[in-house]
């Protein structure tokens, strides 16, 4: 009996965290006490739900909601410089106007830095390389909700 006395303990936390089959970050669930005080406290996966913490947690929550808008911000005014931009390539071609080569992330990178907006490759959404002749449409991933596209021409090399 004593045995299901101690099965039944519940403790109540804040997850600091997302857990599967659990909750999502800052609410407050009930574990039980052993899966509380041996995993997920001592982890930093979570905090015991006492009013000090939960001050804490909704400290936390203002902290990332200024630090995420003002990141939107500054990826929306990248954004709308960005629009405008059109970066041309030249680049020699053989049949069919097909590129020797290919324009890659890294160079349309390199060219916006240059144009005075330093873009990191990883954010442009390039699924291939550039192979072809032409005006191609690349969008560049600044925030989860801001994805500008930029013009890139590439002609023949003369």
């Amino acid at each position: 009996m004593a045995n299901t006395a101690r099965e039944n303990l519940k403790m109540e936390i804040i997850l600091r965290e997302d857990i599967a089959h659990l909750g999502r970050i800052g609410e407050t669930v009930q574990v039980k006490d052993g899966y509380a005080r041996n995993f997920l406290i001592p982890y930093g996966k979570a905090y015991r739900a006492t009013e000090s913490n939960k001050r804490q947690i909704d400290m936390e929550h203002a902290r990332s909601a200024e630090r995420l808008a003002m990141e939107r911000t500054e990826a929306e005014q990248l954004a709308a410089r960005l629009v405008t931009v059109t970066l041309a390539f030249t680049a020699k071609t053989g049949d069919g106007d097909r590129l020797f080569g290919s324009i890659t992330t890294s160079e349309i990178a390199d060219r916006l830095t240059e144009a005075g907006h330093p873009v990191d490759k990883r954010h442009i959404e390039l699924h291939e390389p550039i192979r072809m002749i032409g005006e191609h449409r690349v969008a560049i991933r600044l925030h989860a909700d801001v994805r500008p596209e930029i013009l890139v021409t590439v002609t023949k090399e003369q």
